[in-house]
């Protein structure tokens, strides 16, 4: 109870001054004055003041990602606090731990691209394959930590993720860029915005390749099978990671009045596979994931008196398929009854429809309301698997076959379809000078496990001109995935179609101050209880799981000189295993970010980040040490980036070469967890028209 009375304490302790409601006109100035990181639209669907959000929010600006150097997402979102991006055992894919949870597959982190989901149903994550979206074309992330389904539905449940890309506006001319550097990585893209007419008409395209780093895995699953003694060894290891590929990015905006369509194509080709499918090194196994979006949506903000619509309409294609047959184990394994190796080639193709509309009522003085409903489709249409093995067979080990198509049982997945129907409302109430009250609800209902319902609480109190306090509450559900309903092919690990989505309750306080002109820091708390998680009992899915954590984040942001930015975060977080009451595992207690943009001569810039990670423990069950903490430095220095001509940067990831590891999962056999890259070097320079 702790966090239910400090959260008292911020809503009505301290100065009872009452400050002027700050009006709505007045939001474009202030954009103006403190720059947009300051606003925020994914709290309500509506654009408004960070400080003012019925929830825990952060925003990543443009400027932002050109400070820390980032080139992907995966590296952006480093900097939020209270979200630490580990790393999955099985594909090597970023793997976003928000408030200490933390998962293999990843499916508790909702990913929006321009307010539609990236998800995949195969395992509910962005992608099963190591995918990291490039930031060229972002204008910014807009970051929620904590529940929002009572808003956004399923998987935004430990937070929700939004990435808004450019407008022609924001491009405004043609740019084109190009970036080398460590790992034989190369980058190049070309970026366009313009209006002709009513016509605006935003391009990007992106294509680029890399090595990947090859740090060394001392021992993988294989070492722990020779290690038994019963036969001559056969691990690869010491040997490297896998994690090469050829990139493609394209997007495509056009806005019309009131119309939108937005397309856009994703691929990587030759998708190394990390460790290995199975944990045993594979140096050969090669994949590709390919995937096509496209919506198109129409807002009239003045549809009919007091009333906005918005409709919507949304596709996704995705394909992942193994290029080149994986070798799950290697040569000589299982008592060199598999001379190629054994071998696995699973391929799988998924398609989604989104359809949906919304609406603003603003004629009840003091409400805001919020209403929409929607329609999705989802479906896994094609599945394919080759491989020269059985595990249907009763036996210690896998039974060796001739390579064949596998079918019926034998098959990792048959084709399955899901149909959700939802709907929802939400109500921004400004029921008194200064105070506001978010509550909003809703309904999800699914053709394969039945229905769910999810509310949000916020109270929002604006204390003074330069204090806010909040107070909120909701809960989120994360829907079971396709991999845990209907798995076939490996009886270690079955499908349960009688599971249930996972749940979550989280009451959570926020302070925001203005403490001088020039400083401002931010103070939240939450707790939670997730229910009915889902795990593997034996070797079949099941609810049953439940897990509690409490933490908090603390924010400082300081404008030291005209020159001079500084800002960093700590963040900690505790969650339990209530079945075992030991440490849920494997997240960091302790973050701790900072900052620094120096503007040291006209036109120049150089950014130094230092990422702290601390206090990582394993699970129940892993006997092995707790991982070690480690510090990372990166360093950029670029020049002003100009409406014409060219600018230039450079960046050091990891400056002092620091050994960094994510936690690989008990029973991977990657005993000394996942290495990351060390010092990492990289040079860019565009040039705009």
């Amino acid at each position: 109870m702790f966090q239910v009375r400090l959260l008292a304490g911020l809503l009505f302790a301290g100065s009872t001054s009452i400050a002027l409601a700050q009006p709505l006109a007045e939001e474009e100035d202030l954009a103006l004055a403190y720059g947009d990181k300051n606003f925020v639209s994914i709290a309500t669907g509506a654009r408004q003041q960070i400080k003012n959000a019925p929830s825990v929010a952060t925003v990543i600006t443009a400027e932002d990602i050109a400070s820390m150097g980032a080139t992907t997402v995966d590296e952006a979102l480093e900097s939020v606090p209270g979200l630490h991006v580990s790393r999955s055992t099985l594909s090597y894919a970023a793997n976003y731990g928000m408030r200490g949870i933390l998962t293999e597959s990843n499916p508790h982190v909702l990913m929006m691209v321009n307010g539609i989901p990236m998800t995949s149903v195969y395992q509910g994550s962005r992608n099963d394959m190591p995918v990291a979206l490039p930031v060229e074309n972002i204008a910014r992330i807009e970051v929620i930590r904590g529940p929002s389904s009572a808003l956004y539905g399923a998987d935004a449940f430990a937070g929700t993720i939004n990435i808004i890309t450019k407008t022609a506006d924001e491009i405004d001319g043609t740019i084109v860029g190009a970036r080398a550097g460590s790992f034989n990585r190369w980058d190049t893209w070309f970026q366009h915005g313009s209006r002709v007419g009513d016509l605006e008409i935003a391009g990007y395209l992106k294509i680029g390749a890399t090595d990947g780093q090859r740090r060394t895995i001392r021992e993988d699953a294989q070492t722990a099978i020779d290690n038994l003694g019963f036969a001559a060894p056969a691990s690869l290891a010491p040997g490297s990671v896998n994690q090469g590929h050829d990139d493609i990015d394209a997007q495509l905006d056009l806005g019309y009045g009131r119309l939108r369509w937005r397309t856009a194509y994703t691929q990587r080709h030759d998708i190394g596979v990390g460790v290995g499918v199975a944990g045993a090194l594979d140096p050969t196994g090669r994949g590709s994931s390919e995937r096509f979006t496209s919506d198109v949506s129409w807002n009239d903000a003045n549809f009919a008196r007091d009333f906005s619509l918005t409709l919507q309409a949304a596709f996704m294609h995705l394909a992942n398929e193994i290029t080149t047959p994986a070798i799950l184990y290697p040569r000589g394994a299982f008592f060199d009854s598999f001379p190629n190796g054994m071998i696995g080639d699973p391929d799988k193709w998924e398609r989604q429809q989104r359809f949906s509309a919304a609406s603003v009522y603003s004629g009840l003085a003091g409400h805001r309301i919020r209403f929409g409903v929607g329609h999705d489709r989802m479906e896994i249409y094609k599945t394919r698997e080759s491989k020269n093995f059985t595990l249907l067979i009763p036996g210690p080990t896998p039974t060796p076959l001739e390579m064949y198509r596998a079918t019926g049982e034998n098959l990792f997945l048959a084709p399955h379809k899901r149909r959700l129907n939802y709907l929802y409302v939400q109500d921004e109430w400004n029921f008194a000078r200064d105070w506001t009250l978010t509550g909003g609800i809703r309904h999800d209902k699914y053709s394969d496990f039945g229905g769910t319902t999810n509310p949000r609480l916020a109270l929002v109190w604006e204390a003074r001109h330069d204090l806010t306090a909040k107070l909120m509450y909701g809960s989120a559900y994360r829907a079971p995935s396709f991999v845990e309903q209907y798995a076939t092919g490996n009886p270690i690990a079955m499908g349960n179609p009688s599971l249930t989505p996972e749940k979550i309750k989280t009451l959570e306080a926020a302070l925001s101050w203005q403490i001088r002109h020039n400083l401002q820091g931010s103070l939240s708390l939450f707790q939670h209880r997730i229910t009915d998680i889902i795990n593997q009992v034996g070797n079949t899915y099941r609810n049953g799981g439940k897990q509690k954590g409490h933490g908090g984040e603390l924010e400082i942001s300081w404008a030291a000189a005209d020159n001079l930015q500084l800002a960093g975060h700590y963040a900690y977080q505790r969650n339990t295993d209530e079945s075992t009451g030991e440490d849920a595992g494997y997240a960091p207690h302790h973050h701790f970010y900072a900052r620094a943009d120096w503007r040291f001569l006209p036109g120049w810039h150089l950014s130094t980040q230092v990422n702290h990670v601390a206090d990582r423990r394993r699970a129940a069950g892993d006997t092995r040490p707790d991982l070690p903490d480690y510090t990372s430095t990166d360093l950029t220095l670029r020049s002003e980036r100009s409406k014409s001509g060219w600018d230039f940067s450079a960046s050091v990831y990891n400056l002092f070469n620091a050994d960094i590891r994510e936690p690989s999962r008990t029973g991977s056999g990657i005993t000394y967890d996942l290495p990351l890259p060390g010092r990492t070097f990289w040079l860019q320079a565009r040039f705009s028209l």
